[in-house]
């Protein structure tokens, strides 16, 4: 493929061929320079309807604007990043970028938005790289701008109708010493990020979207696991299958996805994803689409390779089943967001005691200043924020967050699980190399909370009927 490091092999804008130092592409001959901006239709100037999210986006505004007064506040949408050598990751808009003006997937890096103090008020100004026109080098010369390599670029007018927002170009914004940034300016990241605790109806609909794209990758998993098996590294063949989902009806996915067999799934955060499926092991399948507009699944299947869990294999997963619906039963309004974590550590912790795996009893494990021998076997919280952010909200204050109280329209995840090592001597061999989790997605109503991810089955009984009823 051709990629952006031809930006820096070919001719400048004076249109003078250049010495090079790389073999990735000589110098434009005299005629290419000499036709290349000519010959070329008009390109009609459309001016798209306002997109949905543009009113959320610029409720949330006021809410940045009233919290600064006559501050000037700065807020990047980031750069491309470098994956390595001539090639950049794909790229996506800063959180905080998107969530406050709504552009998401199609944002273009080096954007920024800007508020520009205006009375008591302020002015939100978007300033992005407007498309060049085709007579200046940049259309053809420059291959991680120029729309000759990468395809149409927004216009100015046209994001503005499309956001609801007045545009600049990117070359004119000045910034400030006294800018408040997003990433620098610790102030401005806290208000942003507790200002995503509580979901709009916009954001919530786009959760639902999330859940079920990801609920539609499980189904490609679990109706692919013949093939699956029979790859020496299945694992990646089920990152692929699910990241096929998620490109096709999403954006991407909203992190690596892991997808951990066997002694696999007692590594939390497995993603080198390269071992094989083998039938009598369980995959641990940690996995979320992000949509359009950002946001985010955050789901998680355990599922027995053969189709049918092992006695032991059942006992440990109905375990992590029974402490995730305690944990949803204890969620109401009005209750601490830590509640959520002590319940399912109150089931936890009661389990692997009767399976006589502590030193000591339930009750002493889960002393909060001497307790804690259950946590050998889940070290990780049971909770967190969801939305744009796969983890998000996570700059918010501890009060406003672990110690604060579950409203309506906070979405969470609820992931109790149990993770046996396969060099543990503290449990007995039959429990060795055995790791379960299961995750689901929460939104919290006035009556109470809501799993969006319910539909994906969830207890022993149903995952089998599950992989009998579409593995083929």
């Amino acid at each position: 493929m051709d990629s952006p490091a031809d930006r820096d092999t070919i001719a400048p804008a004076e249109h003078k061929p250049v010495e090079t130092t790389t073999n990735r592409k000589a110098p434009f001959p005299r005629g290419f320079l000499d036709t290349i901006s000519t010959g070329w239709a008009e390109r009609p100037e459309t001016v798209p309807p306002t997109r949905e999210q543009a009113a959320w986006a610029a409720r949330r505004r006021e809410r940045v604007s009233a919290a600064f007064p006559g501050e000037r506040l700065v807020v990047p949408a980031g750069s491309l990043k470098q994956r390595s050598n001539d090639t950049d990751y794909p790229f996506r808009a800063h959180s905080a970028f998107a969530h406050l003006t709504g552009w998401a997937s199609d944002a273009e890096p080096d954007s920024v938005l800007v508020f520009e103090p205006n009375g008591s008020d302020h002015e939100a100004v978007l300033y992005f790289r407007e498309r060049a026109d085709r007579t200046t080098p940049e259309f053809y010369a420059d291959a991680t701008i120029g729309e000759f390599w990468i395809g149409p670029r927004p216009a100015l007018a046209g994001v503005a109708a499309d956001l609801g927002l007045r545009t600049a170009h990117v070359d004119s914004f000045v910034a400030g010493d006294d800018d408040r940034v997003v990433g620098i300016d610790d102030e401005l990241t806290r208000f942003v990020s507790e200002l995503r605790l509580v979901k709009d109806e916009y954001e919530l609909a786009q959760l639902a979207l999330a859940v079920e794209v990801t609920a539609s990758g499980f189904d490609d998993i679990v109706a692919e696991l013949p093939r699956i098996i029979e790859h020496p590294r299945g694992e990646r063949v089920v990152e692929g299958v699910f990241h096929r989902r998620a490109r096709a009806d999403g954006n991407a996915v909203g992190y690596d996805t892991i997808a951990a067999s066997g002694p696999h799934a007692c590594y939390l955060h497995w993603t080198r994803n390269d071992g094989a499926v083998v039938p009598g092991d369980l995959i641990l399948i940690d996995a979320g689409a992000e949509v359009d507009s950002l946001y985010t699944a955050d789901i998680t299947r355990t599922l027995p390779v053969s189709g049918r869990f092992t006695e032991v294999q059942r006992r440990v997963y109905e375990a992590v089943r029974e402490a995730a619906d305690a944990a949803f039963a204890i969620a109401r309004p009005g209750v601490p967001f830590r509640r959520v974590h002590e319940a399912a550590m109150q089931v936890i912790a009661a389990r692997v005691a009767e399976w006589g795996l502590l030193p000591v009893s339930a009750e002493e494990a889960l002393d909060a200043d001497r307790g804690g021998q259950h946590r050998r076997y889940m070290v990780h919280g049971t909770s967190h924020h969801l939305g744009i952010d796969v983890h998000d909200c996570a700059q918010a204050r501890r009060e406003m967050y672990y110690d604060g109280l579950l409203e309506p329209g906070m979405v969470f995840t609820i992931e109790p699980g149990l993770y046996f090592q396969i060099d543990d001597l503290t449990v007995p061999e039959e429990y060795r190399g055995i790791g379960v989790r299961i995750e689901d997605d929460i939104v919290m109503t006035h009556d109470g909370p809501v799993n969006l991810s319910a539909g994906i089955p969830r207890t022993a009984d149903e995952v089998e009927e599950w992989i009998a009823r579409l593995a083929r």
